[in-house]
């Protein structure tokens, strides 16, 4: 088994379900599934997952950017964007945050592994060049 927690971040629950169970057949360790920004956060900072697959849209009064944004204000946590609108304003928003990757909807599941791997892998290598 795999040793990368993931955080999911997704406010329709049967994508959110479908996406545990692929994660979990690929061998990552799933800590937290939630569907608003706030929670998101809560979950971040108790379990510092290794990485969180966070959707743009989300329930509640925050997005999926502004929680991101909230998040790495404390954490060092890789994030990928989940989104099925890829207009020039979300993109836009997106750079303006620390962006590690973001997966435009549907995607397959070797695209969603390929970008885990890849960025945890970056994340890692650049934790080992600061310390």
């Amino acid at each position: 088994m795999s040793d990368e927690n993931i955080l999911i971040v997704e406010d329709e629950m049967i994508l959110a379900m479908s996406m545990k169970q692929e994660l979990m057949n690929l061998d990552y360790n799933i800590v937290d599934v939630v569907d608003t920004g706030e929670k998101a956060i809560k979950s971040a900072n108790e379990l510092k997952p290794d990485l969180i697959m966070m959707d743009i849209t989300l329930k509640g009064k925050m997005d999926g950017i502004e929680s991101a944004k909230q998040i790495n204000e404390n954490l060092d946590i890789p994030i990928i964007y989940m989104t099925a609108y890829s207009n020039d304003d979300v993109l836009n928003r997106i750079i303006k945050t620390k962006t590690y990757g973001y997966l435009c909807k549907p995607f397959e599941k070797e695209e969603m592994n390929t970008a885990i791997k890849t960025i945890i892998s970056k994340h890692k290598s650049r934790i080992e060049i600061i310390n």
